[in-house]
């Protein structure tokens, strides 16, 4: 049903400006310091009389090598000792979280990210979920979800057996390209014979889901290099695909000053990349999710998306939208409640708040009424491509015709560039609308329509 993308050059080139990915509504960039441990328990409240299950994300931070396009929050070192006082802290910080939540309140959601989670060794990943299940009640559920992201050149398939005995079914692994020549320019040499390798081994381990990360816009990338990474991924066989734009923030991410601007492909030579991209995997039998992302049509994100299921939230593209998330470790975002927070970004920082049997909270907000009518009509629109106006209005008690009477009007534009249409009771995204679909949720973003659009957002192509 997502197979229908128009691909209209000039549109693109016209609306291709810097904006949010709407993994969280407000963005984190209005996350204030003034949000604190007491207002954190108070959203705690909240969501425990409420009920529902809970999502559990782990940062662990750690990487053995850089990889000069990396934006993630990550320390580089190759000595693995590191690990072990941050583990002994995110095991206090496990305790703490877990002694406000409902006992009864079942985990059906958990992620390990980073960084390199496999960084640790293998008895620091079974305590570590080890204790975990002592302090929250993990399902035993088919349906539970537990994925971890997996670098090949810091796995083996002892390691994938070790986390497939932990209890992990999902497996999100980094390619970025194949390209020799490419992965040289970005300090990531990678061969594809040992990610076929960890991908055999998962499968071999009884996961169910596989899930690849590709990037275009890196140095030295052609439509024709890429086409052949893209002939090997197809020939791999994933279950989920991300082919994400390479952002080049050189001032804001110091790795990244590492990479040749004058090897960088040109903004013509990049939607190449992503036009043939696209062509290439729908014609492979990928659905186009949204935001970069692929999947099967048997697939779970391909299944939710069709009952109007799916969600989005700081992992991107999720079934579980009835899950309050919880953030553990060094910057790692959680949303409880009517509130986002997040964790301190130092190691210090954070050990010293737990030394003090405080959680490590650095920053957040408390969602108002109109923080939570914006981020539904925003999260609707971009996992589905359409909003049914009239469950707005019976879900907040509003007519949504008069409270975005002025984003009503804005769209007028998207309505005559063919991007969408407009009715009193629902907003349809065409198929030329579906790759600028940021463009259109920035139209019901108020923080947007107040400020400047920040330096630190990404284009939206």
């Amino acid at each position: 049903m997502k197979q229908n993308i128009i691909f209209d050059i000039e549109l693109i080139n016209r609306y291709d400006k810097a904006g949010p990915r709407y993994t969280s509504y407000p963005t984190a960039i209005e996350f204030n310091n003034t949000f604190n441990s007491e207002q954190y328990h108070k959203q705690v409240a909240i969501s425990n009389q409420r009920g529902g299950p809970l999502s559990l994300y782990f940062h662990l931070p750690f990487c053995k090598t850089v990889c000069f396009y990396c934006a993630c929050n990550k320390i580089i070192t190759k000595n693995r000792k590191h690990a072990v006082p941050y583990l002994m802290n995110l095991h206090k910080e496990i305790a703490l979280q877990a002694a406000l939540f409902n006992s009864d309140r079942v985990v059906e959601q958990l992620h390990w990210g980073g960084g390199t989670p496999t960084f640790i060794s293998h008895d620091q990943m079974r305590e570590l979920m080890t204790i975990t299940r002592q302090h929250f009640s993990l399902t035993k559920s088919d349906s539970g979800e537990f994925s971890i992201e997996v670098d090949p050149r810091e796995a083996s398939a002892d390691t994938i057996a070790v986390l497939a005995e932990i209890g992990f079914n999902r497996l999100s692994l980094g390619v970025q390209d194949f390209d020799h020549k490419v992965q040289k320019a970005v300090n990531r040499i990678q061969s594809q014979q040992k990610t076929i390798d960890i991908i055999d081994a998962a499968r071999n381990n009884g996961f169910r889901s596989i899930s690849l990360d590709l990037i275009y816009g890196l140095p030295h990338q052609t439509p024709a290099s890429f086409t052949e990474t893209l002939n090997k991924v197809i020939d791999i066989n994933p279950d989920r695909l991300s082919v994400f734009n390479y952002a080049h923030m050189p001032n804001i991410f110091k790795t990244q000053r590492q990479i040749q601007t004058a090897d960088i492909p040109s903004s013509k030579i990049k939607l190449q990349i992503l036009q043939q991209s696209i062509n290439q995997l729908t014609q492979a039998g990928y659905i186009y999710i949204g935001m970069d992302h692929f999947a099967k049509p048997n697939d779970e994100l391909t299944i939710a998306q069709g009952k109007n299921r799916l969600y989005r939230n700081f992992q991107g593209y999720s079934t579980h939208s009835e899950c309050d998330l919880v953030g553990f470790g060094i910057t790692s975002i959680g949303s409880i409640g009517d509130s986002y927070s997040q964790n301190h970004k130092t190691l210090d920082q954070y050990e010293y708040c737990l030394k003090n049997k405080t959680l490590p909270l650095f920053r957040g907000i408390n969602l108002n009424q109109d923080d939570k009518i914006r981020r539904t009509v925003i999260t609707r629109l971009i996992c589905h491509f359409s909003l049914d106006i009239n469950f707005i209005n019976k879900k907040f008690s509003i007519n949504f015709n008069d409270y975005f009477a002025n984003e009503l009007l804005t769209l007028g534009q998207f309505v005559d560039d063919g991007l969408l249409t407009l009715s009193p009771s629902l907003i349809i995204i065409l198929p030329t609308g579906h790759l600028l679909i940021r463009n259109i949720c920035m139209v019901f973003d108020i923080y947007i329509r107040q400020k400047k659009i920040d330096n630190r957002f990404s284009k939206v192509i």
